[in-house]
């Protein structure tokens, strides 16, 4: 029956799109009136009643645009039971199921239905009956927003559901009972709810399944059951991302000089304990891997012990042992990276990163060369490690004198600069630039407070290609402020910090427990993130307003009848 009913529908669908082609005149008006609704059955508001199917009659041929993810049905039905097909001016849905007893129904059909011939698509087009002797008209309304939005940022695949509180089923397991999607601007609203208790989520859903992937769709909870006895507004969500995934160690061997730990996702804290550690023994962490190397071979087998903690809290503690046995095999060549291309006022500060454990590094070969007869030989007090137990990060804080001509200077890394654990060099000259802003094109100041919340925070000044440029961290203040800043176009992105950790934390459904939250600066007079700075400027007035917590701000009271019956 599925096959024969799809077939139908691509069949009639094509037939009649040639038709209109073969009969639409050259430069005649454009239809720009949608389908209009002239037949339902079963009509609208009517109780009492359980059809098998569903059948819509228009004022002209109709089209339907991925009816599978455009209608909505709630409450929840076996989806892939139902079989909707367009045939001239009809929509027919067959529902091939028994539906729930006092239940009332919607089909919101969204813009699922279009006209032939331009595809405009039926307005408010809504189909509400009740198995029951009453219409359930309980709504539940809110606003969705995104913790991280992009240039790219929209709504058109965010859904808002409800769940019975006696349903075992979740976001990440089934549809929700009930559902809506959201407007262009985040808005939604549930209607036609029974009165009962409910769980409460929001998803981007952008496989269209209708449940949200804990490893890749940003989603949120609220974290408690409510009770819908009367219309509810004012339910915020903020959607944000979090892979649920425990972490795990997947496997550990010795691997072409290294000991190598595979993980199956990344950790964010890494604690590693052994008494040669950051002495003869060294570590790197390369997305999933955690790479262990000795600066000798070891017969005997080591033993570390290992915790690890992913992004939303998951840990490993675990105990293991690592193996240095003589490598027969060349190792790998060292590598060298720079962040060539940043900016500096004074201080020049480069980054450099290995793909091993650095182990000497010969300084006259590391320089910033000034002109044809000056250059700055960098030595030891200009440099360190970021990590004593990695050594595979160095920063290098320079000062280039005032009478220096040339805005930009070179960082020159000649072969042979750095020896790594395994005894190899850098077989390649590296040169990175850096640009020297001058003074007066520098803003004085960016300060301002945060108000309505309590410290600790972290505070992110975010340019227009939404890059991190700076961060605060404060601990028992509300007050922020950024000196010495480029001029530009920035966001000011804060951080509840509510575990102090100084990073945010996302979210864990399974455990129930939000994401920290997010808000950003917003211009009270337009509401725009943006703030501009030119140089020479000072603006020490910035309020920074939280957003809304998730969760349900008010309640919309149930109206009650005038005393005089009015």
């Amino acid at each position: 029956m599925k096959i024969k009913y799809t077939f139908l529908l691509v069949f009639s669908v094509a037939l009649f799109t040639q038709c209109a082609k073969q009969s639409t005149p050259q430069g005649g008006p454009r239809d720009e009136d949608p389908p209009k609704l002239l037949e339902a059955n079963p009509k609208d508001q009517s109780i009492n009643i359980k059809p098998e199917e569903i059948v819509l009659v228009f004022d002209e041929y109709i089209k339907l645009d991925n009816p599978n993810k455009n209608i909505i049905i709630t409450p929840r039905v076996k989806k892939d039971e139902v079989v909707t097909t367009a045939l001239k001016n009809t929509v027919t849905i067959e529902l091939n199921q028994e539906l729930e007893d006092n239940t009332t129904y919607v089909f919101n059909f969204q813009k699922s239905v279009q006209d032939l011939s331009e595809g405009n698509p039926a307005e408010n087009l809504k189909i509400v009956f009740s198995t029951g002797s009453s219409i359930d008209s309980l709504e539940l309304s809110g606003q969705v927003n995104f913790y991280f939005p992009d240039k790219q940022t929209d709504f058109k695949n965010v859904l808002v559901g409800l769940y019975p509180e006696n349903d075992t089923t979740d976001l990440f397991a089934a549809a929700p009972y009930y559902i809506s999607q959201v407007d262009s601007t985040g808005q939604f609203k549930i209607s036609n709810i029974k009165n009962g208790n409910y769980r409460a989520y929001a998803w981007n859903d952008a496989n269209n399944s209708l449940k949200a992937e804990f490893k890749s769709e940003a989603h949120d909870f609220l974290k408690d059951t409510i009770t819908i006895e009367e219309n509810i507004e004012g339910a915020i969500f903020n959607l944000s991302q979090a892979d649920l995934t425990p972490i795990r160690l997947l496997r550990s061997s010795f691997t072409n000089g290294s000991y190598d730990l595979i993980l199956n996702k990344n950790a964010v804290d890494i604690k590693l304990e052994n008494e040669s550690l950051g002495k003869s023994i060294f570590y790197t962490k390369e997305d999933k891997r955690i790479r262990l190397f000795s600066d000798k071979s070891i017969p005997d087998s080591l033993a570390f012990k290992v915790n690890l903690i992913d992004s939303v809290g998951y840990q490993i503690d675990t105990l293991i042992y690592a193996k240095f046995p003589v490598n027969e095999r060349k190792p790998e060549e060292l590598t060298v990276k720079a962040n060539s291309g940043k900016n500096f006022t004074g201080t020049m500060e480069a980054i450099l990163s290995f793909n091993k454990p650095i182990t000497k590094i010969h300084t006259d070969s590391l320089y910033i060369p000034l002109d044809s007869a000056r250059s700055i030989k960098i030595g030891p007090e200009m440099y360190y490690f970021e990590d004593s137990s990695m050594r595979n990060v160095l920063r290098l804080k320079v000062s280039i004198p005032d009478s220096t001509q040339s805005d930009v200077v070179t960082l020159t890394v000649a072969d042979s600069t750095f020896q790594d654990i395994q005894l190899q060099y850098n077989l390649k000259e590296l040169k990175a630039n850096y640009r020297k802003i001058r003074p007066e094109t520098l803003a004085d100041l960016l300060a301002g407070r945060i108000n309505n919340a309590e410290p600790p925070f972290v505070v992110q000044l975010i340019d227009n290609k939404d890059e991190l440029k700076a961060e605060k961290k404060l601990i028992d203040t509300n007050n922020f402020r950024f000196e010495r800043i480029e001029a530009g176009t920035y966001k000011i992105r804060v951080i509840e910090d509510r575990n102090g950790n100084g990073r945010w934390d996302p979210g864990n459904f399974f455990e129930n427990r939000q994401a920290e939250r997010i808000f950003y600066f917003r211009n009270p007079e337009n509401s725009s993130t943006d703030i501009i700075i030119r140089g020479g400027w000072t603006n020490d007035g910035i309020i920074i307003e939280p957003s809304k917590t998730t969760g349900i701000s008010q309640k919309k009271p149930v109206d009650n009848p005038s005393e005089d019956g009015g």
